[in-house]
């Protein structure tokens, strides 16, 4: 009797333990789903800028690789307050905004390259003959194309990224994985 009693004690201790835990609940949430028969589907764009340099202008074009979404594009080059940079567009199709960044006339799609804009440095010294000593950066950026009630495509500049990091995979993260 002795022997089933501390039996019973022991299994209703175990019983209140795990009771306890009975309240509450852990999961994980996750946006990703893999499913067997699937494929997977890219959202969003991947653009790169290509940067040459010849006879002190900078010769920049921006692609949107194949299978991104449309996007708008702008550009604008920094350096040092001892030069100046003057802007060379021969197709016509960049302008200079109100904010000091060169907008691309139209959508660039997936699969396409911007026009070539030209970015020249001017006030060289004559002693100088290394072009590598010279530091002009050039930022560009692009936004998804928006549309607006009536369906005209339009570009929302002031859309920011999260906080969050990005992963390998060039996708935005909240930090957790």
């Amino acid at each position: 009797m002795k022997k089933r009693m501390s039996t019973f004690l022991a299994v209703a201790a175990v019983a209140g333990v795990l009771a306890a835990g009975m309240g509450t609940a852990n999961a994980y949430f996750t946006s990703y789903v893999e499913m067997v028969g699937g494929f997977p589907i890219e959202m969003g764009d991947m653009t790169e800028i290509t940067e040459t340099f010849s006879n002190w202008t900078k010769h920049v074009r921006i692609s949107n690789a194949a299978g991104s979404e449309p996007v708008y594009i702008r550009a604008r080059a920094f350096c040092s307050s001892a030069y100046e940079l003057v802007y060379v567009d021969t197709s016509g199709r960049w302008s200079l905004g109100d904010d000091g960044f060169y907008y691309y006339d139209s959508i660039l799609n997936g699969g396409e390259q911007t026009e070539e804009l030209q970015v020249r440095i001017e006030n060289v010294p004559e002693d100088i003959t290394e072009p590598t000593s010279f530091n002009v950066v050039v930022v560009y950026e692009s936004t998804p194309v928006r549309y607006d009630e009536a369906g005209n495509p339009y570009a929302d500049w002031t859309t920011k990224l999260d906080s969050g990091s990005m992963n390998e995979a060039g996708v935005v993260t909240d930090g957790e994985n």
